[in-house]
C-alpha cells in the first residue's frame, strides 16, 4: 500500500491521531519523532505457553527490555496503555516469525489473530528522544527524517528457558560537552531503556563498522561529536527468532505503537498493571 500521509504531515499530531492513520492505511513510516511527550512500545506478540519464560527474560534484562504493558491471553487491546489500541492494526508494519525465520511483513495482523496470543509492550528509546530535543541535545536521525541506527553487539543476555542472545544496541552521536547530561536525561527514563551502555569505541560492543548499521539507517558523526550506544528493543526480536517459536509477531524495526501514557509515566504503568 502506498502511503498518503506523510511522515512531516503527522508531526505535532497526537498518539490518538497517529494510530489512526495507520489504522486506516494511510501511514505506514517509522515513529521517530511522532507524538512527542508520548510513551512508544517495542512490541512481541508469542503464544501464551512462552510467554511466562519471555517474560522472565525481559525481568532478567530490564534495558533492552523494559515490559510497559502486557495483555491478557487473547485479548488485541492494551487498555493499560490506551482505551481504543487495537494491536492487531495500530502498528504501522509487523514482522511475523514463523520457526526461527522472517515470513513476512506486513501492516495489519488481525488475520493472524488466536484466542492463545500474548502481547508484552517493552519501552522505546523514541521516548527519552524527546527529552533529548527539549533540552537542545541534537538527535541526527530526526534531524535527517531517518530511522535510528541498530546493532548487534557482543554484550551476553542473561536466559530464561528458549530465550537468550546478545543485545542489539542504538548509537546517537552527541557533543562532547553534552555527554553527561544526555546520560542524566535517558536515566531518567528505564522504562525507555534508561541511561547509555556505552560511550566511544564502536569495538568495545562489537561493532566492526558504524556505517553499516544491521538495522536502520547510518547518521554521520560531526567533529566533536561522540557515538553513544543504548541498549535497544530489537534485542527481543532476535532472542525471539533464535528460540524458532512456531510463531510470533513483532514490530519492524523503528515502527513502533504509540501508546496514550507519558512518556515519563513509568509509576503510573506500573501501578496499573499491578
Amino acid at each position: 500500500m502506498t502511503d498518503t500521509t506523510l511522515h512531516s504531515a503527522l508531526i505535532g499530531a497526537s498518539a490518538q491521531q497517529v494510530r489512526s492513520a495507520i489504522r486506516s492505511g494511510s501511514y505506514s513510516g517509522h515513529t521517530a519523532g511522532l507524538a512527542a511527550g508520548k510513551l512508544q512500545c517495542n512490541l512481541a506478540i508469542l503464544p501464551e505457553r512462552y510467554a511466562l519464560d519471555f517474560l522472565r527474560f525481559c525481568q532478567r534484562n530490564p534495558k533492552p527490555c523494559p515490559v510497559v504493558g502486557v495483555s491478557d491471553s487473547g485479548d488485541p487491546y492494551l487498555p493499560t496503555l490506551g482505551q481504543d489500541i487495537d494491536i492487531r492494526t495500530d502498528v504501522s508494519k509487523y514482522r511475523i516469525f514463523r520457526d526461527g525465520a522472517l515470513a513476512d511483513e506486513v501492516e495489519a495482523i488481525d488475520a493472524l489473530w488466536a484466542d492463545d496470543l500474548v502481547t508484552v509492550a517493552l519501552g522505546c528509546s523514541f521516548t527519552f528522544e524527546n527529552a533529548l530535543l527539549r533540552n537542545d541535545i541534537p538527535v541526527r536521525h530526526i534531524e535527517t527524517g531517518r530511522n535510528v541506527p541498530m546493532y548487534s553487539s557482543n554484550i551476553d543476555l542473561m536466559p530464561s528457558g528458549p530465550f537468550g542472545g546478545k543485545m542489539v544496541v542504538t548509537m546517537r552521536p552527541i557533543p562532547r560537552h553534552q555527554i553527561d547530561q544526555a546520560r542524566e536525561i535517558s536515566a531518567r527514563f528505564p522504562q525507555a531503556h534508561g541511561a547509555p551502555i556505552a560511550i566511544g569505541d564502536p569495538a568495545d560492543v562489537g561493532i566492526s563498522d558504524l556505517s553499516q548499521p544491521d538495522w536502520g539507517e547510518a547518521v554521520e558523526i560531526k567533529d566533536g561529536e561522540v557515538p553513544v550506544y543504548w541498549a535497544c528493543g530489537v534485542t527481543p526480536q532476535n532472542v525471539l527468532l533464535d528460540a524458532k517459536l512456531p510463531l510470533c509477531i513483532t514490530h519492524s524495526p523503528g515502527h513502533m505503537l504509540i501508546a496514550d501514557v507519558a512518556e515519563d509515566a513509568e509509576t503510573t504503568i506500573l501501578q496499573t498493571q499491578n
